[in-house]
Order: C-alpha cells, then structure tokens, then sequence
C-alpha cells in the first residue's frame, strides 16, 4: 500500500534516527495491520519514520525508529537482544547514493513494497523519494521486517532488518 503522507516537512536527517524498543503507541500517519500465521502485526508510519508492533501469544514486540527529540540511543548498527521468549536481532545499514541512483532505488523500492500485501510506503511532501517504506513476512517461524528510510537532501538511504523469534533453549 502506498500513501502520501499528510505532515508539514520536516528537514531531517539519516543521522537524526533513533532506535528504541517498548515504546508504547506512537501518533502514525499511515498503519497497515497484518495476520502473520498467529503473530499479530501492526506496521506504523510515523511523522518522523516508522514503529513496528507485534503481539503473540508469547509476548510483546514494540520497535521504533525515528527521529525522536532527547532520545539518547542513535541508530545502532546492530542489536541482538532476548524478549522472553524470543530473540530479537535488528541491523541498520545507511548508503550514500549519487542523485540519479537514488532517484532510480527510491522508485524500484516503492514499487516492491506498494505492491506488496505485507507492504506499506508513505512519501513526505517536498520530494518524490522522500518516503518511509516497511515490509512484513512470517517465515520459518519468524516474524520478519525490513525499512527503508530516505533523505533525498542527502542521497541517503537507511536500511533496516529485524528477526523476532521464538529462544531455541541450549542444548537442543
């Protein structure tokens, strides 16, 4: 599903975004909610990017990333956590694009993801590769996610992957 998103612009930047996890609900702009065999998933497009929020039998998954005033956690690189039950693995990765390469991956990415049932993409007024895009899958038991964020004033792209699983206890 593509959008465009209602908000006055906002200049951000890549290096802007943080990560959190167990933030509660946050205000979206767009939500797209998914039945992934017995996860619940609701991805949430926010003013200043984007919130995942799983919930299953076993437990809770609420993840944020996002430029958000006073947070003191940037973007990690990468995060390997346990929640309970599960294993929470999360990787970002920003690329520096040449104006015309942005221009040609900002479309071929909202082209995959709005054609996508499991998929969500909004753009932000000012540009048309201003976008936060979000992609679902349940595979091998997983409950998985990527993001793309962009900052076409910079030729900026971030990427984001996230894996939400059930613990495989030691010894097994």
């Amino acid at each position: 599903m593509l959008t465009t998103l209602t908000t006055t612009y906002t200049d951000t930047r890549a290096s802007d975004l943080a990560w959190a996890l167990g933030r509660g609900p946050l205000p979206a702009l767009a939500e797209l909610d998914l039945q992934l065999g017995d996860a619940q998933v609701q991805l949430r497009l926010l003013g200043a990017s984007h919130q995942v929020l799983l919930e299953e039998e076993r437990g809770t998954c609420s993840e944020t990333v996002a430029c958000m005033p006073g947070s003191s956690t940037p973007l990690p690189l990468g995060v390997a956590k346990r929640l309970g039950e599960w294993e929470y693995e999360f990787a970002a990765h920003v690329e520096t694009l040449s104006r015309g390469s942005f221009a040609g991956r900002a479309q071929e990415l909202l082209a995959l993801v709005s054609d996508h049932p499991h998929g969500l993409a909004g753009t932000f007024p000012g540009s048309p590769h201003a976008f936060t895009a979000m992609l679902a899958q349940r595979r091998h038991g997983e409950v998985r996610w990527r993001t793309w964020h962009s900052y076409p004033q910079e030729g900026r792209l971030v990427t984001t992957r996230t894996r939400v699983g059930v613990r495989i206890p030691a010894g097994v």
